[in-house]
């Protein structure tokens, strides 16, 4: 019987977190690749979690264990009209609002009742396992955390097995056939319980006398609040970490995974990890991460490796607590709903209300340092201590956020010693204020840190970034956005999204035409728009408006269409303070706001002479424009002698391939332009830096223009996988760190 029990509930955990990245991805293609989707989509999971735990607790308490066990079996089969999973038909998302909300409409038609009939699963089956009279019943909390294991099979499985090895469309039948045999394991359990079923649980004995049976609402804030840090903090490392790379389950699930992990970890019978080493190692985790925040310390994958490392540790201490604090098997039930509703709330708080509160990604930071009030609280030094855990912390931030600001810095100059040391001592401190066991005061110095951090960069001239001004910052349902000035010359206006630079334009009014970054003149942009003539492109597209750089290759009598997801991407490029590239080249131009896929559809075909796909999720192209179907529809949309520029530059995804087999798929033929080898002196005095770009056409003769310039090389990829709307690889696109010092 238990391990009936076991393998039902690792099945249905495997279907639960299955279904997540798999109708994520399923709604990329509408939504744009934005990290945005996958938050949003938790929040919707994590709210339908709560509907399960809610619906298993009342249910339970209404109808009796029996009775309840055959109104879940008919939850369950009614579930069916759902499967299997698929997007519904007919939905278009809006246009020009934030389509948040859009989102979660869509999930709850097209997979929240088979979600919610699943997710009731954890909670329900514990509860009747309680009851079934076995010797290890009376705890039956052990079997949450082998649950999770399913639950981890699935997130790790799914970017390195499902994915690569299935299409969409067979995976949605698979989870189908998988979700059948749930239901005959699931009546096989509801058997024994009704053969063996005794009303009261056995008592509790041993280790198990740390279950205690009274539930006050002073206990109950505890499991919210144990449960909402780990989950806010998830969905901000997710946010963090998938800014620079693509939006796609394969990074998505890695926080998650480790989230599920901590689970793992704490709700074993013997835990491998004791608690106490998780409460210690939490400091050091939490002090590295404020770190982390505002010094580059590790590369980007380092980085990576840091933030979840570090939440893997955060999240177990959590956790941890949370098992501490867990009631007998009578209440099982509540203590699973109360802690879904702190999931749901960080879910809340992170994906609805701090996109309208900040405009910054400050939910993260602010969790990394409120997380530290968590930790066990002493009732030792009264009153005394309290004041003096506000008022150390208090001469820390004068002397960490002060001091910077009253030296003259330069980069190599005494004040950047000073700032290094400032920072380096608060630092210190905080280690000393964990050392004390005072978790406001912890917290209160963690705060320090993350606030001191980028004031000490930006003063000492250590990081370029935190140099320049920040003139405008607006964050959307697709990132983060700011317009910064770099005051160094040549003085320039830079638009970025997340870390990522997203198109630039010199300040002086006689510089104003130049086109900088990925569109320099003397790049492959640059090198096309000179190789034809004005006449051969009389109609051209652009996916992805960035500054508007691209409008200054416009010439007389060309119509020119720009297709862009972010409203808010739109406002900030018709902005003349910031950036006049429309204003002085192509007023004129015609603005289609929308999914490109989706607006492209509404064009006839043959309708343009050039198609520049320069669209950037951050530092990636959404996946769901690099596919085959993708081509195809550029293809149709192409003149008979149309060329189509796209632009890969990507630090962690090797994208040459993937275009280079999708072109033997589509008939095209492509050339590829490295443009890699740029002096230093260059890139100060003029903002060039290096990019890849391709060129398609239907014959090679389409872009003989191009042939007598020998940096333009044959695409290569005749072996990569297909990449279609079905069915990406991703994993064999990444780029992976040289770790042995061979070829990465």
């Amino acid at each position: 019987m238990l391990s009936l029990y076991t393998i039902t509930l690792g099945l249905s955990a495997l279907l639960l977190f299955w279904v997540q990245p798999l109708y994520a991805r399923m709604m990329l293609p509408l939504l744009g690749g934005a990290p945005a989707v996958w938050i949003t989509a938790m929040l919707f999971f994590q709210a339908a979690l709560l509907a399960g735990y809610l619906y298993a607790h009342l249910s339970v308490r209404w109808l009796g264990l029996k009775r309840q066990s055959l109104l879940h079996g008919v939850v369950l089969v009614v579930a069916l009209v759902a499967l299997p999973v698929a997007l519904p038909a007919g939905w278009i998302p809006p246009a020009a609002a934030m389509p948040a909300g859009w989102q979660l409409a869509l999930m709850a038609v097209g997979v929240g009742l088979p979600f919610f009939a699943v997710s009731a699963t954890a909670p329900l089956l514990q509860r009747w396992f309680a009851h079934t009279g076995h010797a290890a019943s009376a705890n039956p909390y052990f079997l949450y955390g082998a649950s999770n294991i399913g639950s981890i099979a699935a997130l790790i499985g799914y970017p390195l097995l499902f994915e690569p090895g299935m299409g969409l469309d067979r995976q949605s039948l698979v989870w189908t056939g998988f979700y059948l045999a749930l239901i005959g394991l699931i009546g096989l359990c509801g058997l024994f319980l009704w053969r063996r079923y005794i009303a009261e649980p056995p008592g509790i004995e041993g280790e198990e006398l740390t279950l205690a049976p009274d539930i006050t609402w002073r206990r109950r804030l505890w499991w919210i609040a144990l449960a909402f840090a780990p989950s806010s903090l998830m969905l901000g490392a997710t946010l963090h970490i998938s800014t620079d790379l693509a939006a796609v389950p394969l990074l998505w699930v890695l926080p998650l995974a480790f989230y599920l992990l901590s689970f793992v970890i704490v709700f074993a019978r013997r835990p491998v990890v004791p608690h106490r080493w998780m409460l210690v190692l939490q400091v050091p985790a939490l002090i590295l991460l404020a770190v982390a925040m505002s010094w580059d310390i590790a590369g980007a994958w380092g980085e990576i490796a840091i933030h979840l490392v570090a939440f893997f540790f955060i999240a177990t201490a959590c956790h941890g607590e949370l098992a501490a604090r867990r009631p007998t098997a009578e209440h099982l039930t509540e203590f699973y709903l109360w802690m879904a509703v702190g999931g749901v709330l960080g879910g809340v708080f992170n994906g609805a209300i701090a996109p309208l509160l900040f405009n910054s990604v400050l939910e993260y930071p602010l969790m990394i340092a409120a997380v530290a009030l968590l930790r066990p609280w002493s009732a030792v030094g009264g009153r005394r201590a309290l004041l003096l855990d506000i008022a150390l912390p208090g001469g820390l931030a004068l002397v960490a956020l002060g001091l910077p600001l009253a030296f003259q810095y330069g980069p190599g100059g005494r004040g950047t010693a000073v700032a290094v040391v400032t920072y380096s001592i608060a630092v210190g401190i905080t280690i000393g204020f964990a050392l004390m066991g005072r978790p406001l005061r912890l917290a209160l110095g963690l705060a320090i840190l993350l606030a001191a951090g980028p004031t000490v960069l930006a003063q000492s001239g250590i990081a370029g970034e935190f140099q320049r001004l920040t003139l405008l910052r607006e964050r959307s349902f697709f990132g983060v956005h700011r317009v910064m000035l770099q005051p160094d010359p040549p003085r320039a206006h830079l638009l970025m999204h997340g870390t990522t630079l997203h198109g630039a334009q010199f300040v002086d009014h006689g510089m104003r035409r130049q086109m900088p970054t990925y569109y320099h003149p003397e790049g492959p942009v640059g090198a096309v728009f000179r190789s034809f003539s004005p006449q051969r492109f009389r109609r051209v597209g652009v996916v992805g408006l960035g500054a508007g750089s691209l409008a200054c290759y416009a010439q007389d009598g060309q119509d020119w269409t720009f297709f862009e997801i972010d409203p808010t991407v739109v406002r900030i490029a018709r902005n003349e303070e910031y950036f006049t590239y429309l204003a002085d080249c192509k007023p004129d131009a015609t603005m289609r706001l929308g999914d490109a896929r989706l607006s492209l559809e509404q064009f006839p075909d043959g309708t343009f002479d050039l198609f520049v796909l320069d669209a950037f999720s951050s530092d990636a192209i959404p996946v769901h424009l690099l596919t085959v179907e993708a081509f195809r529809l550029y293809r149709r949309k192409l003149s008979p002698r149309g060329v189509l520029l796209v632009h890969i530059s990507n630090q962690f995804l090797d994208l040459e391939p993937v275009i280079g087999r999708i072109t033997l798929e589509t008939g095209l033929f492509g050339v590829v332009r490295y443009d890699s080898e740029i002096a230093e002196a260059e890139i100060v005095s003029s903002l060039r830096v290096p990019s890849i770009w391709t060129v398609m056409a239907r014959r090679p003769n389409d872009i003989a223009e191009l042939a007598p310039d020998l940096r333009w090389d044959p695409l290569r990829g005749a072996n990569a996988p297909l990449w279609t709307d079905d069915h990406v690889n991703i994993v064999r696109a990444l780029i992976l760190p040289d770790l042995f010092g061979g070829d990465s």
